[in-house]
């Protein structure tokens, strides 16, 4: 058992203890300044989203939560630990470090048995970690407030288990799965590892910080919190796992109500004695948007039922990490420092005035700027935000610097006062004392109310409430002062330069007035398509999406635009004024080639003297080097033929989705995919099967699907529908080939060159066993000049594509041939996907004896006429399937015999060997 008598006299457990804090807590230093490098150097790092949100969740806050979770159990616990124990917790931490550290390498360098190294690691440091604390209260008297300690322990027996579907995570599990793994892995170390961590101190912490008495049943209803709370992270984790939304939409409201039990506690001490100053303020609103944060969860899993993906769990990712989590941490370190620091109630009194100055101006700043962070539809106004944000956050640097510079002095000072009272008293200098009125004070354990039965009560630091009203309202102005300049700055149109309003025609001064048009998008068109403003005057567009289905927009050719619309939504663009025609467009990609173009007419002047110097050209073909090997992020696709799918009934989800994909080495496009891969997946089935596809619009504009191995009517199953609508396809697969399906969204061919274009497999009757069978699906696309881009619809038009790729990549079976054995019967299924080009299959150094193309055969083995197929011709949408015999070792080459196809990237290997 822990000795937790009385130091002896020659012991100074406080400096102990200080010493030990400073050594644990200078990791939290280290991810702090980690965390701000990352940030400032994001756009260069890969995984750089992920990387940010771990370094504050694992680096600051885990370590944090070690450290500070520690302190609190000796505080309850009236706990001294022996030099032994404080080393292993130090040796604990810094292992806990390394762990971290090994994780995030492991996701940077995509090296994902590296990163389940590291989550190993971290989830064993914490499974010790949580012994100690068990062990500490096992061991301890009985006392009041043992519950907050098994909050901690429970917590940090849940992130071993959190940690495991983050680990499985880093081999990019695909859809349902990756959602799965995703919602559990933040249920169990969310609501968890944090909430657990979060609750469990904010029993004793709260009502500290405010400093108030505890409700008389508030440790009770700690007790009842934390049964609800592991019950409801139990059943969030089973329903995603299982799939089962409503059932994880049910959990996360069993652990609101868990919250709840404490909070009622938590706000009658507030209403008791309101929150004064900075921890107050910020660890209060901290809780609020974690509330907001777990409401919205339960919407969104209640709501989305299969179409949930992982992105959509992403969305509030700034107020969790950043407004909770990060908000709470500063908060509770800002109260916690100075007690930590200690020196008695003056010294407290004087560091507590410099850490918590500002209180409500920098906790006003920070959460006005992250609420205007949420809500900013614009990309200044939520740059703007952002600064914002980390600036109110930031204040916490200096003010801890301050502290330091005020309480260190004062320490040094009382130090030279005891040393030389102790001097006095040994000499006898001072009558009446003696050793025992010389000791140092023993250790101060007032952070956490109850804990002692005579406290530190340092005097109110914060300032009276006028000031502190007078600091929210100047946070507040400075909030909106900061939205006002990002809206302005999202809405007002550069000044007419060379990329002006229009395109200026003599000497047109502005009139000062406003002309007003009412615009409607439809059946890609604007109606009306032509409007006349007189010179000078500015124009101002109110536009209405009335098409049912398709997200439109408008912007001119000065930059003013509209956002997306969905249907039924409208805007106000402002354009500027107007001193020449000009035009404006759609610009989802394809619309404005489609016909979607508003012309500015100015009155008095032709439009034809302004010519049109913003119509699409064709840019010349990329020059991509084809002889590098993909990126180190890329996953080649396995061309192996999957099996046949289970029973004659198939149920499948497509998500339709866009996403910047690489197609060729060093260059990405900005596909339009289901689910989330440029190509489409293969789907391998039977004559006779039945198919009910869900299509999932995920995305920002229409999207649709159109199955050529169904026959059915396409009015409702191949119509386009918009964001967040879904629809249901079914069809039989009545015939046997190697059918295409993609989206049927005008304009067709450049949904398909983005990567929304598939395969449905059907084998013919009795169709013998090949003891390798592949598939390779051609498709062409087209550029745009820079990475990241839309694909160029002027290149589509003039039918010059950059890039000729088997399934979604240029030259990837370069890199990693497929795969076969002399002797070996190999089946390989081909499909033209196009848009527009066909195939003319070839294999270098072997002929095909089987050739079945478009539902019959060509060329069976064993033919009468002994022949031979040295190509499969297919012409766009058209497929089926050769057969070859290897006779020999060596490296066989599959190309597009069209060899122009050939060197834009329809080529790869097949690795024969003995």
């Amino acid at each position: 058992m822990p000795d937790i008598t009385p130091a002896p006299s020659d012991r100074k457990p406080d400096t102990t203890r200080r010493s030990w804090h400073r050594k644990a807590s200078r990791p939290v230093s280290g991810w702090l300044l980690a965390l701000l490098i990352v940030a400032v150097a994001s756009p260069w790092i890969p995984q750089s989203r992920w990387l940010l949100v771990h370094m504050i969740t694992l680096g600051v806050a885990t370590t944090s939560i070690m450290v500070w979770g520690q302190y609190f159990t000796e505080a309850i616990l009236h706990n001294n630990l022996t030099d032994a124990d404080r080393s292993r917790q130090v040796s604990r931490i810094r292992l806990l470090t390394v762990g971290i550290i090994v994780t995030c390498v492991g996701m940077v360098a995509t090296w994902p048995w590296v990163t389940v190294v590291g989550a190993v690691v971290v989830g064993s440091v914490l499974t010790w970690y949580a012994f100690a604390l068990a062990h500490q209260v096992r061991h301890a008297l009985p006392g009041r407030f043992a519950s907050t300690v098994w909050f901690y322990c429970a917590a940090a027996g849940l992130l071993p288990l959190g940690a495991t579907p983050g680990a499985i995570m880093a081999f990019s599990p695909t859809e349902p799965w990756r959602t799965r793994l995703l919602v559990a892995h933040q249920a169990l170390n969310l609501l968890g590892f944090v909430g657990l961590t979060v609750i469990g101190t904010l029993i004793t912490l709260w009502p500290t910080v405010l400093r108030t008495k505890m409700q008389p049943a508030q440790e009770r209803h700690g007790k009842i919190s934390l049964y609800v709370m592991l019950v409801a992270v139990a059943v969030v984790t089973t329903g995603a796992l299982c799939g089962l939304w409503w059932l994880a939409a049910l959990g996360v409201a069993a652990h609101i109500v868990g919250i709840c039990i404490v909070l009622g506690d938590l706000v009658a001490c507030a209403a008791r004695k309101p929150p004064r100053d900075f921890p107050g303020f910020t660890m209060g609103t901290a809780i609020c948007w974690l509330l907001v944060w777990l409401v919205w969860l339960v919407w969104k899993l209640a709501s989305n039922g299969r179409g949930l993906l992982a992105d959509d769990i992403f969305t509030l990712s700034a107020p969790v990490i950043v407004g909770f989590l990060l908000q709470l941490l500063i908060g509770a370190m800002s109260y916690l420092m100075p007690m930590v620091m200690g020196g008695g109630p003056t010294i407290v009194r004087a560091t507590n005035a410099k850490m918590h100055a500002y209180g409500a101006l920098r906790a006003t700043i920070t959460n006005a700027g992250l609420l205007l962070w949420v809500l900013a539809m614009g990309t200044w106004t939520r740059r703007i935000a952002i600064v914002l944000t980390v600036a109110g956050l930031a204040t916490f640097l200096p003010a801890t610097a301050a502290m330091v510079r005020t309480g260190v002095p004062l320490l040094k000072e009382k130090g030279r006062q005891m040393a030389a009272r102790k001097a006095a008293s040994e000499n006898k200098e001072v009558p009446g004392s003696g050793t025992a009125a010389a000791q140092a004070a023993p250790p101060d354990r007032s952070a956490v109310a109850g804990t002692t039965s005579k406290p530190v009560e340092p005097a109110p630091t914060a300032p009276p409430d006028r000031r502190s009203f007078v600091g929210a309202f100047a946070g507040l102005a400075t909030a909106l002062t900061a939205a006002a300049i990002g809206r302005h700055l999202d809405e007002a149109p550069p000044t007419n330069d060379t990329n002006g309003s229009a395109a200026v025609i003599g000497d047109v001064a502005p009139t000062g007035h406003t002309t007003k048009v009412t615009v409607t998008a439809k059946a890609m068109r604007y109606h009306p398509s032509t409007i006349t403003v007189p010179a000078g005057d500015q124009l101002v567009v109110e536009i209405t999406n009335k098409d049912p289905n398709q997200v439109h927009d408008l912007q001119f050719a000065n930059g003013a635009h509209s956002p997306r619309l969905a249907p039924g939504a409208h805007a106000t663009v402002k354009a500027g004024v107007i001193t020449g025609p000009t035009e404006g467009w759609c610009t989802i990609v394809g619309h404005k080639s489609m016909g979607m173009v508003l012309n500015v007419k100015v009155d008095g002047m032709s439009g034809a003297d302004s010519p049109d110097t913003h119509s699409d050209v064709a840019n010349p073909r990329r020059r991509i080097d084809l002889t590098k090997a993909p990126g180190k992020d890329f996953r080649t696709r396995d061309a192996v033929l999957p099996p046949l799918m289970t029973g004659r009934i198939h149920q499948m989800t497509l998500i339709a989705q866009e996403s910047v994909q690489e197609i060729a080495p060093e260059t990405t496009i900005d596909a339009m995919t289901y689910n989330g891969r440029y190509m489409a997946p293969v789907i391998h089935a039977r004559i006779g099967d039945q198919m009910r596809i869900h299509l999932v619009n995920k995305g920002t504009m229409g999207h649709s699907l159109d199955f050529h191995a169904g026959t059915v009517s396409p009015t409702k199953v191949m119509r386009t529908i918009a964001p967040g609508q879904q629809l249901d396809y079914n069809f039989t697969l009545h015939r046997a080939g190697i059918w295409l399906y993609h989206c049927s969204t005008a304009p067709m061919s450049a949904h398909i060159a983005a990567g929304m274009f598939g395969a449905v497999i059907v084998p013919p009757h009795d169709l013998p066993r090949a003891d390798r069978e592949f598939y390779l699906v051609q498709s062409e696309t087209y550029l745009s000049e820079h990475n990241g881009a839309e694909v160029n619809i002027a290149k589509i038009a003039n039918e010059t594509p950059d890039l000729t790729m088997f399934n979604g990549h240029a030259n990837q079976y370069v890199f990693e041939p497929l795969k076969a054995r002399v002797g070996e019967r190999v089946r390989i299924w081909v499909l033209a996907a196009g848009p527009s080009r066909g195939c003319s299959f070839h294999v270098v150094g072997t002929q095909f004896d089987t050739v079945f193309k478009e539902g019959a055969y060509t060329l069976k083995r064993g033919n009468p006429e002994g022949g031979g197929c040295q190509a499969l011709d297919l012409a766009s949408a058209q497929g089926g399937f050769v057969e070859m015999l290897f006779e020999e070792p060596g490296r066989y080459t599959f190309v597009n015999h069209s060899f122009v196809e050939m060197e834009r990237g329809a080529k790869g290997f097949i690795e024969v060997t003995t």
